[in-house]
């Protein structure tokens, strides 16, 4: 099965002010995820954003958050961000397939991940959009992700399939601005 932009959501999970610092490679993380914003967002494809108790671990990063339409970001205390059932009512939360990023991969993006996929979502994590504190960890839980059924994939192969095609405008300007 292939991604299609009009069936996706990207969803940025937990990428907060005060957890980045400790992320393993965080600032690569962080600078992926911005670029898939940017393509998501070229193509019309919705981006929600979980914050876990922002009270504590701060708000999303603020050059992510600038991104974000209102209501797109849900506020939780679960570790999954499927847990209270928010992410549904967020615009494009009834899409069927879910473009997963974020941190931790081994704590809320693995349980979330699980949890969108008991649901009856299709979801595509992308490798180098998550994060933990430990590199061991966030290989353990792709691995374990994947066992479950979901896809691990690489930020161009969300783009290209989104794309479907070439020798359009809107190629032509994800080309000229993102992958170029």
């Amino acid at each position: 099965m292939r991604m299609c932009a009009k069936q996706s959501v990207l969803l940025l999970v937990d990428l907060q002010e005060r957890l980045l610092p400790a992320i393993h490679d965080g600032r690569s993380v962080v600078a992926h995820v911005s670029w898939l914003m940017g393509v998501a967002q070229a193509l019309g494809v919705p981006v929600l954003a979980s914050e876990q108790y922002p009270q504590g671990l701060g708000a999303t990063l603020s050059t992510l958050r600038s991104q974000l339409k209102t209501g797109a970001v849900v506020e939780k205390e679960h570790f999954s961000a499927v847990s209270g059932g928010l992410l549904w009512k967020a615009p494009g939360g009834e899409r069927h397939q879910w473009i997963v990023t974020g941190t931790e991969t081994h704590v809320c993006v693995q349980q979330t991940v699980l949890d969108l996929l008991a649901a009856g979502r299709r979801v595509f994590v992308v490798e180098e959009g998550v994060g933990s504190r430990q590199e061991r960890d966030k290989q353990l839980a792709l691995e374990r992700m994947r066992s479950h059924g979901a896809d691990i994939v690489s930020r161009e192969m969300v783009a290209f399939e989104w794309l479907e095609r070439a020798n359009t405008d809107v190629f032509r300007t994800v080309l000229k601005t993102f992958i170029r």
